[in-house]
């Protein structure tokens, strides 16, 4: 099966690496193109633009956000002059009503769409350990499932309207993000009391919280390392405003979500935007005094 693959960031280029070792030829596209020419000397084929990139069977977009995605793809008319035998696959978190939006145009094309965000930092993807939303039609998930397969270690299907893997995705990043805002004002809390926030850290998973969300980033928010970035906290409040906007959509209050967003601006006000979401746990010392 030939793959073009659109956007090699962090998350990307550990995804596409793991579908060239599936032994698939692959060409790759991003806007900078340092990674395309290290996937290159692995076997990859370097695309010069992204309509290169898309003469392939399945196309895989990781692109950063709505407005990447909606350049790369709708402003320069790609997805108009696609052939309706690709299977389009998005990966990338993005917001509700654009991920219909893709849909309703790809199906206009007679292209078969699939929403397909995943959950994992960057480790897990360089390990084929994602969890993978899936949405969208049945028999175009059923093509990728074998690529999905390369890539992560369980897909999750959640129904024909491609949105609703995105709605999934939303839902999940506000939980995390909600997770660690409380992870960084409990060791706020404990230390002001004269407890050491790996005695916290140890308690919280040993017992009634166990789990890589609170095992990962406690450690971090623990050791106050907040760089290298595995998911960058400007990417965190990207994340956190598209919640909240899907939630206005229908009506559903998230109160804990907008406090969660204004801690994330206040990171990004500090000039912590690239650092991990961990950067949470030093906004709520910064808060205390602390």
């Amino acid at each position: 099966m030939h793959i073009g693959f659109l956007g090699l960031g962090n998350m990307g280029s550990a995804i596409a690496a793991n579908l060239l070792k599936g032994g698939h030829p692959l060409r790759v596209w991003n806007r900078s193109p340092g990674p395309a020419a290290a996937l290159a000397g692995a076997g990859a084929q370097a695309a010069a633009t992204p309509a290169e990139a898309c003469e392939a069977d399945v196309v895989f977009a990781m692109l950063a956000d709505d407005q990447a995605l909606r350049e790369v793809l709708l402003d320069s008319g790609l997805l108009a002059r696609l052939p309706p035998t690709v299977i389009l696959v998005n990966m990338a978190t993005i917001s509700v009503a654009f991920a219909a939006e893709l849909a309703q145009r790809a199906q206009a094309r007679g292209i078969a769409y699939v929403a397909a965000p995943v959950l994992g930092r960057p480790d897990a993807a360089a390990a084929a350990k994602l969890n993978i939303l899936a949405a969208g039609p049945d028999a175009a998930i059923d093509a990728v499932q074998p690529l999905f397969a390369l890539i992560g270690q369980k897909t999750w299907r959640f129904g024909a309207q491609a949105q609703q893997a995105n709605a999934v995705k939303l839902t999940v990043n506000f939980m995390l993000a909600a997770a660690v805002e409380t992870l960084g004002e409990a060791t706020v809390l404990a230390g002001a009391h004269g407890i050491a926030p790996q005695q916290l850290l140890d308690l919280l998973t040993g017992s009634i919280f166990p789990g890589p969300v609170y095992q990962g980033y406690g450690t971090l928010i623990a050791q106050q390392r907040y760089a290298p970035a595995g998911f960058k906290a400007a990417l965190g409040l990207k994340d956190l405003r598209l919640a909240l906007a899907a939630a206005d959509a229908v009506a559903v209050p998230l109160p804990v979500g907008s406090a969660v967003r204004d801690s994330l601006l206040d990171a990004v006000a500090h000039n912590e935007g690239g650092m991990d979401l961990a950067v949470l746990g030093q906004v709520a010392a910064r808060r205390a005094g602390r």
